[in-house]
Formats: C-alpha cells, structure tokens, sequence
C-alpha cells in the first residue's frame, strides 16, 4: 500500500504521519470488505431488539443494568474476542421513588395536580413548600437578573433555549447548579420537547446529592403554568418526594484487539440508560453500534497498528461515572500516556460527518478518511465538524488532553422528543441507519488504529487547560466543579 507523507504544526513541533490518498485503491479494499462484511452480517439492530425485550431498561446499579453488563460481556465473547474483561467500580448511585407536584395561588389551598418526574440526584427526601420564580432560560445571566428575587423560592427554567438565539445553552445540572447557587430552594425545569413528555436526568453536576429538589414538567404544562402566573401570581409550589441514594456495584465492559504496538485507541459507548424506557436511542443504538464493529474486526481478523479497546462505560447517565473510573485507573496505571485517540458514539445515528472536537490538527486527516469513505459509499456527505462539547464519556478523556472524536448523524425530531423520556423505545430505531453507523465508524477506527502516526497527541495540562478556555468550555466546568486550574 503506498503511504503518503504529510506534515502538520502543532504547538511548535513538526508532526509527520502516514496519511490517507484517496485516489491510492489500497485505502478502497479493507474499506470496502468491512463494508460487506457489515452489510451482510450486522448484528447491531437484532441483538440490540432482544437486549430490549429481555432486559428492558439498563439503569446503572439496577439488577437490568447487571443483566446488561452480562449481555455485552457474553456477546463479546460469543464474537471471538478472547481478552472481554469487566471493569468493576462502586459508587454511590441515586435511583428515583416517588414524587408529587402541586401548585396553587398563594391565597389558596386549591392546589392543582401538575405531572411530573424527578430529576436525578435530587435529595432523598423533600416536603417543600415555595413561590414560584420564572429565570427563563436559566443561564447565569438569567439567575443575576433575579438574584433578589429567586433567594428561598423555586425556580423556574427551561431545558432548552428559548429565544435565545446566539447564545450558548447550559445543561439541566449546571442550571441546577446556579439554581444552588443563588439560594433557590428548588428548582422546575420545563421539557423543550412539545406535548406532554417528561424528561429525565441527571441534575447534578458531580453525580453526587444536591441539596434541593429537582423536577421536570411537560413544555405543556409550562406553557400553562406560565399563562396562569401573568394571570394570578404569586403561585405556590408543594414539591413532595422520595428517592433511594445508596452504593452500588457496577461494571464496565472492555474488549480489547491487541495491536503491534501498545499505542491504544478507545471506540466507547455507555450502555446504561435510565428507568423510564428501554434508552433505545439513549444510547442503545451508540453501545450496540460499538460491539458490532468489534463483531467486524474480529470477523475479518483485523490487525491493528495500535491496540483497540471497545468499551461499554456503565453509568453515564448518572455523571459519567464509567468513564471517570476508567479514566481514573488509565491515570493511576500510568497507561493514559499509551492514550492515542477516543471516538465516542451517544446516541450516533446515521453519520454524514465527523466532528474532530477542537483539535484543528486532525481536520485534514479526517477529511481524508472521509474522501476514501466516498469510494465505498457515495451518498456519504464527508461533512466536518470541529467543536468541542461536554457530558458525555469522551469528557473525562479531554479533560487529560485525549483527543476526541465524534461521528456527525442525524435523528428524526420525532426521536429525539423522546430523549430520557418513557417513549425511548425500541420502535424508534431505523435498522438500515443503525447500520449506517456501525459501517462508517468501522472505517474511521481501522483508519485510526491503522495510521503509523496521528497528526495529533495528547496535550499536557497547561496546554489542555489553554485547549479547553479555546473552546468556551471554562464557564461550564467551573460550574461543574471541573476546573482545576484556578483562575
């Protein structure tokens, strides 16, 4: 195979690798063999089908959740793959009970019964009574508005953006986190999603307790609740719940194809999902994507420059708990030097393009690989993206300056209304697509995990903290107690 040399600047050194030509054929026929290969005998859709019906939900510390450890485990083994291991860790984990939401004039006792659900995290048990405050948005610049308002009440905010074009959204924990911060005692989040669906969620920013009560209503409810606090507020809400935070025992699963050097490559999914539905989407059709193209590899007996590791990270929905630990004993064991590359797929659908997360080194190459793509499937659109995001498990990776990557996809709006919400079911997902996923991310690690050297390395922390302030990352992490480098 002819191998082109290319050269990049990066942080001042010069950085050559063995890079793709999409014109050199040689590129075209591993391509094209996964291609078939995945085409004919894809197991993603059929096995990800039973997990749903014989498990159900996947929620982290759950016996469904051990069940699905065991599943991916075993169906790793069933595919050839001698080294599968768990990766025990244990925690404390919350998991939902009860929880009633009632609202009334202030004047009055005739409360109103509002549905609603918890979101995760919140305290194990509340009996809260509060006016209501709308924040809006709940962007920081929403809760200064009101700082002398919102003090002792509960606010009201919503998940996504509304009328906030230009700007950039907050996650539901790190709206919480400022809900904290400026003294609300509780906290309504509103569902962007239209009709009556309820999310769920994490609304913490460590995946630990926080101290008030937090809980999603429907965007018709709010819709409502908003027309009836012009027409009579102060409104009164009564929050009551219960929820169970203990420890729990819970497994990563990690299946490694050995390569010549121990230079290694993480293709990553988390399997684990909440309770309200079997998380179909979220993330099934990411984690059940990953173990297919183990199935791939293994197949064709694929073998790799680098050392692959797919794994399964349990625990994401929950604060990214998997991914910490692994990254956790990567650190402890010196092995996230060996760190080459993470490629994350939550909730990777259908991929068009890859986002390169920042790292403007790699865009170049990716388009390379996109352009050989193009010689197998033409309908693909090899587009690029380069921005860098947070909370998922390819975070805690960044965050020790791994490069990341991710595939570009596409779902229904009608799919994702129905994102953490009890509608997550496994009629939402298109066979033919799935296996869009798995064949174009099968291309992208063999070319990764085949390359003699990567335009890119890990960064050191200085430039990792440079990296992440580059990014607009900085505000989100200082809110979510993840900024360690000080002002």
């Amino acid at each position: 195979m002819k191998k082109v040399v290319q050269v990049f600047v990066a942080g001042g050194l010069l950085i050559f690798f063995a890079g793709f030509n999409p014109k050199d054929k040689g590129w075209e026929k591993p391509f094209s063999k996964l291609n078939r290969e995945i085409e004919g005998n894809s197991r993603a859709y059929g096995t990800l089908r039973q997990a749903t019906e014989k498990i159900g939900h996947r929620l982290t510390g759950s016996a469904n959740g051990a069940k699905a450890e065991e599943y991916a485990f075993n169906l790793l083994k069933s595919y050839g793959f001698t080294d599968v291991a768990f990766q025990p860790f244990e925690v404390e984990a919350w998991m939902r009970d009860t929880v009633t939401l009632s609202i009334a004039p202030a004047s009055s006792d005739n409360f109103r019964e509002v549905p609603v659900v918890s979101l995760a995290h919140s305290p194990v048990k509340a009996d809260l009574k509060g006016e209501i405050v709308d924040v809006g948005n709940g962007l920081e610049e929403d809760f200064e508005v009101m700082k002398d308002k919102v003090k002792g009440k509960v606010a009201l905010a919503n998940i996504g953006l509304v009328g906030g074009e230009g700007k950039k959204n907050l996650h539901r924990s790190e709206k919480t986190a400022l809900a904290i911060r400026y003294g609300a005692s509780g906290i309504i989040m509103v569902n962007g999603a239209p009709g009556k669906i309820l999310l769920t969620g994490t609304a913490s920013v460590t995946g630990e307790m926080i101290n008030i009560p937090a809980v999603c209503i429907s965007s018709e409810s709010g819709k409502e609740l908003r027309i009836w606090l012009k027409e009579e507020a102060p409104l009164e809400a009564q929050i009551d719940m219960r929820n169970i935070s203990k420890r729990i025992k819970a497994r990563n699963v990690i299946a490694t194809l050995k390569g010549k050097s121990e230079e290694t490559i993480v293709l990553g999914g988390h399997l684990d999902s909440w309770d309200l539905s079997t998380g179909a989407i979220d993330n099934g059709i990411g984690s059940f994507a990953v173990m297919d193209v183990a199935r791939a590899f293994r197949a064709m007996k694929v073998k790799p420059e680098k050392t692959i590791q797919f794994v399964l990270f349990m625990g994401e929905e929950q604060g990214l708990l998997g991914s910490k630990h692994f990254v956790k004993e990567l650190k402890r064991t010196g092995a996230i030097e060996k760190m080459a590359y993470m490629m994350n797929l939550d909730m990777t659908n259908d991929p068009k393009g890859a986002n390169t997360f920042g790292r403007e080194e790699m865009v170049p190459f990716f388009k390379e690989i996109g352009n050989a793509v193009q010689l197998v499937d033409k309908n693909y659109k090899n587009e690029s993206a380069n921005r860098a995001g947070l909370h998922s498990d390819h975070q805690p990776f960044m965050l020790e300056g791994v490069p990341i990557a991710g595939l570009s996809g596409q779902l229904a709006p009608s799919v994702l209304q129905c994102y953490h919400a009890d509608c997550d079911s496994f009629d939402l997902v298109n066979e033919q697509e799935l296996k869009n996923t798995v064949r174009i991310a099968s291309m992208y690690l063999y070319a990764l995990s085949h390359v003699a050297a990567l335009p890119v390395r890990k960064l050191s922390d200085e430039k990792t903290k440079e990296f992440l302030i580059s990014q607009g990352l900085k505000q989100e992490l200082v809110i979510g107690q993840e900024w360690r480098w000080g002002k």
